[in-house]
């Protein structure tokens, strides 16, 4: 089968369109056939090296894929050959064929075409930080950071659908804030003093619920606009650096700060994230949610998809086909 390979950690450039061995499942596993696959920040991160989740070269990046069954490893159960599936990737989703554990792979219901299920870290991703780690309750404030991404455009949506009461999102132009409120947000601002615009939209409150995927200075000022009683979810460090903050507000003000990393839940609950699949399907059927599709690559074209995703121009989902 072909796949992209990252033989050498560096630049978009190091992926590399090879032909690889076909996979065999083993006992608990699948494989299926790609249909398609997506591009999430943390593909960009491991193909760099030095990101906490990635392997050591050669590895075939990729974490999630639509694709029909094609084989079942031994004890595989409630799965069939023939059948579209949607699943996080063992061993790198960017292939002609992946293998996937069957705890973390879903049936698509025959209503949601691939592109709607396609991205499942970042429909797993954006619910899981708003309703499990964030904690969302009606009517609350949530402020969403890189809301022109993958889980940034996906959250905005899932948050209103839950129920928030005022949504702020953050973008790194100014290019981006009118499609970042047409999916709903109800201010949109650039990163540059964002921390006091939010407390001049709240009433000087804060926001009740914080999104961040990006840590370093921006998760310092997010303190500074975090709401008493509220949670601050750090699910990523786009910018490389980690966040620090003085505690005594925790306690005082009775905040959070709360981390979240879909992958950990891979590789630990892996079971835990099914209930999340199936919420995230309903609000697909439901047209609460819809995943936004910014680019469409062939899969020997990862690495022009790649170089799309780091230059920070894209908005939305970036998919790949075989």
């Amino acid at each position: 089968m072909k796949a992209i390979v990252v033989e050498q950690n560096g630049p978009p450039e190091n992926l590399l369109y090879r032909e690889v061995p076909d996979p065999t499942p083993q006992a608990g596993e699948v494989v299926l056939r790609t249909r398609l696959t997506s591009l999430n920040f943390a593909d960009i991160q491991a193909r760099r090296g030095g990101y906490e989740a990635g392997s050591p070269p050669p590895f075939i990046p990729g974490l999630d894929a639509v694709g029909v069954v094609e084989a079942l490893g031994q004890g595989v159960e409630g799965l069939r050959v023939g059948q579209r599936v949607v699943a996080f990737a063992a061993g790198g989703s960017y292939a002609e064929k992946v293998v996937a554990k069957a705890v973390l792979t879903y049936p698509v219901p025959p209503e949601l075409p691939d592109e709607a299920v396609s991205g499942l870290t970042v429909l797993v991703t954006a619910y899981n930080i708003l309703a499990w780690a964030g904690r969302l309750q009606k009517g609350e404030t949530v402020l969403v950071h890189a809301a022109a991404g993958g889980v940034g455009s996906t959250a905005i949506q899932m948050a209103r659908a839950l129920g928030a009461g005022k949504i702020i999102a953050t973008v790194g132009s100014e290019a981006k804030a009118d499609w970042v409120r047409r999916l709903g947000a109800d201010a949109v601002l650039t990163y540059h003093g964002f921390a006091e615009r939010v407390l001049e939209l709240t009433g000087n409150t804060g926001a009740d619920l914080i999104l961040d995927s990006i840590a370093g200075e921006i998760f310092q000022q997010g303190m500074k606009c975090l709401a008493p009683f509220g949670r601050l979810v750090v699910y990523g460090h786009a910018d490389g650096q980690a966040g620090s903050f003085d505690t005594k507000p925790l306690h005082r003000q009775n905040k959070a700060v709360i981390g979240y990393s879909s992958g950990h839940y891979r590789r630990s609950r892996p079971e835990a994230l099914r209930p999340t699949v199936e919420a995230v399907f309903e609000m697909l059927r439901s047209g609460q949610v819809s995943l936004e599709i910014g680019a469409r690559f062939k899969l020997e074209e990862a690495s022009q998809a790649h170089a799309l995703m780091e230059s920070r121009q894209s908005m939305g989902k970036i998919l790949l086909y075989p």
